[in-house]
């Protein structure tokens, strides 16, 4: 993360210095148009904000089952904890719809596709029906349908470029297949709160932004615990799953 935080900065110091030297202006009532469209590419990064129980049995629907008899036993006592692994990058791309509101504000609807990861790692071995042997990680992928609502504020334009932020919120479809087995389910609906930097260029025939985009998770993404034919207890030792994504979106308008 503080790795992409600094290549945006170094981005947008670049752009400001490149925009000091500029002489021509491009695409001077761009900004006048009513409603304008493009399309978006962006790389992201999925995260959990994780809470887990302090012990397992905290959670009032834990059960010892059969699977309670492995080695080392997992009773209601004992402290079962996930964390997410590492970050893994993933694939973002929609359409840009912009909507002008004034001259510093416009109405932004991206509706898009996103590919994505979570590796969740626990304190104990990750076993798996269909494994042999014990995994480091257990991983959570997702597919998302976005549906961003932003309002985007610009501030004055300095030749061909326009510095701006974003805010607002999103409503994510998971579409990616689940199964009963499936050792952390989610929930396939959630609700967020977005909000990001990014900056304007204006070339001779097109705009160009980059943005950087933070998605907090404002609902329990946690879904129901898997069959009886899995071990339960990696499910039932998380309190709430928090899903967090980070875009970095290039626009093309």
């Amino acid at each position: 993360m503080k790795k992409f935080i600094i290549f945006i900065l170094f981005i947008l110091f670049a752009c400001f210095g490149f925009s000091q030297q500029q002489k021509v202006n491009f695409l001077t009532t761009f900004d006048d148009k009513l409603v304008h469209f493009g399309f978006t590419l962006g790389v992201n990064t999925l995260d959990f904000a994780v809470v887990n129980y302090r012990s397992i049995g905290d959670n009032p629907g834990f059960e010892p089952k059969i699977w309670q008899l492995d080695n080392p036993q997992i009773t209601g006592t004992r402290p079962v904890r996930s964390d997410v692994a590492e970050v893994v990058p993933g694939f973002t791309v929609g359409i840009v719809s912009s909507l002008r509101l004034g001259r510093d504000f416009n109405l932004r609807f991206l509706p898009g596709l996103s590919f994505g990861e979570r590796k969740l790692t626990y304190n104990i071995d990750v076993w798996d029906i269909y494994n042999d042997q014990p995994m480091t990680y257990y991983s959570v992928k997702s597919t998302y349908l976005d549906f961003p609502l932003l309002i985007k504020y610009k501030a004055r334009r300095i030749n061909n470029d326009r510095p701006y932020v974003i805010f607002g919120g999103a409503y994510r479809q998971d579409i990616s297949r689940t199964a009963e087995e499936d050792l952390v389910s989610l929930k396939s609906g959630g609700l967020y709160a977005e909000m990001g930097v990014g900056w304007d260029h204006y070339f001779t025939f097109f705009r160009f932004s980059i943005e950087a985009k933070v998605s907090l998770g404002l609902n329990n993404q946690l879904g129901p615990p898997p069959a009886d034919t899995q071990r339960q207890y990696y499910s039932q030792s998380i309190k709430s799953l928090r899903s967090n994504i980070f875009t970095l979106s290039f626009h093309f308008e």
